[in-house]
């Protein structure tokens, strides 16, 4: 039996290099044109919604509408410049990466780090401790009513549209001003009780959750610098108030999407849910990554991030190619969970882990299993 499951396993390995030999190759020129394609609209709208106040305001917020999902492109334009697998070259990956991460308000080094142990670690619940991780079922009978009441509001993506401005612009700034008053007071203390420690000996020993290395400090600080000089030329071409409001909104909205995109790519119906042991990368990517079902035009501007589960066999396909990957191989996809707009409400029901099923539950699942399990001890 066991010795079946490892043939298996191979035989889909080999097929999976296969695969990825087909359609892992970078295309400058089509990269470009999704640079081209994302940042020269954000730019022209940038020009019409400060033309269109002197107008109508709403008009300008239609255009804000339509900037945030530019927003939303150059986020996971981003995100696929931190698996290097939008252009063939490191340094303009590293370069459009920096770039859209101003763009969006992301430091691109520092979530890629986080986002490449998601993609090491997909479907085992065990290991992620993101913004919505979700907890053992039992974790969850232990609590009181009130804490199972805010665990579920927590995860309830549709009270949190300003989820968006949080995660890109707060956070990110928070955690770096934190992170320098920490370095600061630790240099202070250290040197106090060490006269002659050097400065570079000071701040070399210092430790912190915000940043892994001084790269990742030093792209924080200058993502950060390149966004204020950002702030401050767009308040003075377009006038402060109108800016930031126009910016603000966008960035909440492209940033709540990318949020509820995200989540229903791995909360879902019985999406597979390990712990360390028996997890499987494969098991994970094709039954715990769904297959996101969008209008061709909400695809364009998610850069095809829908065909998630082709992204988790191998991150290294440009999205410009996943779709072809995807229909080139449908058989292969068959067993994906596909989810379309209608569905997604559902899908995000799903925030309880079973560990003993190796799945994901709703809480009504969780309650109607329970059910029997209360009425006997109470008999009892």
């Amino acid at each position: 039996m066991q010795g079946g499951k490892v043939a298996i396993e191979a035989g889909f390995d080999k097929l999976k290099r296969a695969i990825i030999e087909r359609h892992v190759r970078p295309d400058n020129f089509r990269a470009l044109s999704y640079v081209a394609t994302t940042l020269l609209p954000l730019a022209a709208l940038w020009y019409a919604a400060a033309r269109s106040a002197e107008y109508s305001l709403w008009l300008t917020a239609g255009i804000v509408v339509l900037m945030s999902l530019f927003v939303l492109r150059a986020f996971v334009l981003m995100h696929e410049c931190g698996h290097g697998s939008l252009f063939r070259s490191g340094r303009l990956n590293r370069f459009f990466g920096f770039v859209f991460g101003v763009v969006t308000g992301m430091p691109q080094l520092v979530w890629s780090a986080h986002h490449q142990f998601h993609h090491s670690t997909n479907g085992n619940w065990a290991q992620y401790q993101g913004p919505l991780s979700i907890i053992p079922a039992h974790e969850y009978a232990a609590m009181n009513a009130a804490k199972q009441r805010r665990y579920r509001n927590a995860r309830n993506i549709w009270r949190a549209p300003h989820a968006g401005f949080f995660y890109l612009i707060f956070s990110p700034r928070y955690l770096l001003l934190r992170g320098m008053r920490d370095l600061l007071l630790h240099v202070m203390h250290a040197r106090r009780a060490q006269p002659g420690l050097s400065l570079h000996a000071a701040t070399t020993s210092f430790t912190t959750p915000h940043w892994a290395s001084a790269q990742e400090f030093r792209h924080l600080f200058w993502t950060s610098v390149a966004l204020f000089c950002a702030w401050a030329i767009m308040a003075w071409l377009v006038g402060p108030l109108l800016f930031f409001v126009c910016y603000a909104v966008s960035v909440s909205i492209a940033g709540w999407a990318g949020i509820l995109i995200f989540t229903v790519q791995h909360n879902f119906e019985h999406s597979y849910a390990s712990g360390d042991e028996g997890w499987n990368y494969n098991d994970a990517a094709m039954a715990g990554t769904s297959f996101l079902v969008l209008p061709r035009w909400l695809n364009w501007f998610t850069a095809n991030i829908g065909y998630h589960h082709i992204h988790h066999l191998s991150a290294r396909i440009p999205a410009y190619r996943l779709a072809a990957c995807h229909n080139e191989n449908r058989g292969l996809f068959e067993c994906v969970k596909r989810i379309r707009l209608a569905g997604i409400p559902h899908a995000l029901k799903y925030v309880l882990w079973d560990a003993a099923a190796r799945r994901l539950i709703s809480v009504t699942e969780f309650e109607r299993q329970s059910a029997p399990r209360t009425a006997a001890a109470a008999v009892q």
